[in-house]
């Protein structure tokens, strides 16, 4: 493998490690969703108020939730857009059940 392309690639999962294409082919009602989120964070950002933002975060939340219990995006996919659009973390299933085993 070409040296300058290996780290296009996570040395671990072997996934490229540039994940825009997560955020191609949404289904139609999730990518309208998303651009709404976004321009919602854009007015949140520059430091004024956006009185509709938790109705688009809700709302993204939703789609994503549907769309993925749907099987018309993957988890991973799912969790990619939650991070970067609803700034949320997917969490430790261990540390929710309390394992303090390491991980195998």
């Amino acid at each position: 493998m070409d040296k300058s392309r290996k780290s296009d690639y996570d040395s671990k999962t072997g996934m490229p490690t540039d994940e825009t294409h997560f955020e191609c082919g949404l289904p139609k009602y999730l990518a309208e969703s998303l651009e709404r989120m976004k321009k919602s964070w854009k007015i949140v950002d520059s430091g004024k108020r956006d009185y509709h933002w938790d109705i688009c975060w809700c709302e993204l939340n939703a789609d994503l939730n549907s769309a993925e219990v749907e099987n018309l995006i993957s988890s991973e996919q799912a969790w990619y857009l939650r991070r970067k659009y609803l700034r949320i973390e997917k969490p430790d299933i261990r540390s929710i059940i309390g394992d303090k085993e390491p991980e195998r």
